[in-house]
């Protein structure tokens, strides 16, 4: 597990808070990588990304043999992209569901809470990163042409950082 301070976990919960959904890598078990977009429920200060799932999804058991995971947020129009990794599991934690639990879930679970399928992902994150371009579009294209011209890399088109240590 990645350690964070206070200050990067605050930085992460920032930028991915807008993102509706995060793309949710996985491994199957013939080693293909598998993707399907999940909702955040929770980044909390412990370092763990929460979400909900049903555990009738494949993807879900395939962790019991390959918890290592992805999942990478993208706003295009803010020209954000974030990617965490880290370990998942597959939790039945009522009192942590209780806490979650918002009425757009029920879309997904209409039997709420009480639903046989209902099961939380933990994930712990082992490391972050991100590249923000807060420019304009015509800033950054003006640095990518610049760049064409040149055959310089483009520079001041945007923060890359890594998050956690």
């Amino acid at each position: 597990m990645a350690t964070f301070t206070t200050e990067e976990l605050h930085d992460l919960r920032d930028r991915i808070k807008d993102v509706k959904f995060g793309m949710f890598t996985t491994q199957d078990a013939h080693g293909a990588l598998t993707s399907r977009p999940l909702t955040v429920q929770q980044l909390d200060d412990a370092g763990n990304l929460w979400f909900f799932v049903s555990d009738k999804e494949a993807f879900t058991h395939e962790l019991l043999d390959n918890p290592s995971i992805n999942v990478s947020f993208a706003d295009v129009d803010d020209h954000l992209y974030v990617s965490v990794s880290g370990r998942a599991e597959l939790l039945r934690d009522r009192v942590k569901a209780e806490e979650l639990w918002n009425p757009a879930v029920k879309a997904w679970f209409p039997q709420g809470l009480d639903d046989p399928h209902l099961a939380l992902l933990r994930v712990d994150i082992h490391g972050a990163e991100y590249w923000d371009t807060a420019n304009s579009k015509m800033v950054t294209l003006f640095a990518m042409a610049k760049a064409a011209i040149t055959g310089k890399p483009p520079t001041n088109v945007g923060e890359h950082r890594h998050l956690g240590h």
